[in-house]
């Protein structure tokens, strides 16, 4: 599309930026802004950038920088702020510098059902896992469950959910010593 000469890809999050003492933000957040510089830098839950509990907080010095380099250079640099739309919402509201230079604000559906449990077969067969039968009916209705419930994260709460399958299987093959164990015994998820 041209946006970019160099055309990497940098992704960052809070700690990237923002330092834990007084002097430490501006170097850190400079530093990662000439790393981008010519590519894309995307700033990944970019809200806990703004911390209004805290005042002895450095977020905002990371805040005024991405600022200032987004409007002298912003034929050098795409700047992507990543996150879910309410804190997003709120972190734009914090400085009204951030909505008048961020022109475009994509919101991106939650997955449906259907996509989790594909997004989960993947990760699974990545790892050489698969699911019984079982196991893929408790894991749709699990995840029919979970999207209604309070911080749900998508994708990320479906990994976590595999890895506590994963370890719960692992227990399971733990307390079956003794036993003769086949690839199947190890490959696969149980409900």
């Amino acid at each position: 599309l041209g946006y970019v000469k160099k055309g990497h890809l940098l992704t960052v999050t809070r700690d990237d930026l923002v330092g834990q003492y007084i002097g430490h933000t501006a170097p850190k957040t400079k530093e990662v802004l000439k790393k981008a510089m010519g590519g894309v830098l995307f700033i990944d839950e970019a809200y806990y950038l703004y911390k209004p509990d805290n005042e002895r907080d450095y977020g905002s010095e990371a805040i005024e920088i991405l600022l200032q380099v987004m409007e002298n250079q912003r034929d050098d640099l795409v700047v992507i702020l990543a996150g879910y739309k309410e804190p997003m919402d709120k972190f734009y509201e914090s400085n009204p510098g951030l909505s008048s230079r961020i022109a475009n604000h994509i919101d991106f559906p939650d997955y449906t059902v259907e996509e989790l449990s594909t997004i989960a077969k993947m990760m699974l067969e990545e790892q050489q896992y698969q699911l019984t039968p079982q196991a893929e009916i408790a894991l749709t209705d699990y995840i029919a469950r979970r999207k209604q419930k309070p911080l749900f994260a998508n994708a990320r709460s479906i990994k976590n959910a595999l890895d506590r399958a994963r370890m719960r299987q692992a227990n399971r093959i733990f307390d079956s010593r003794g036993q003769v164990l086949t690839k199947k015994d190890l490959v696969n998820i149980e409900a």
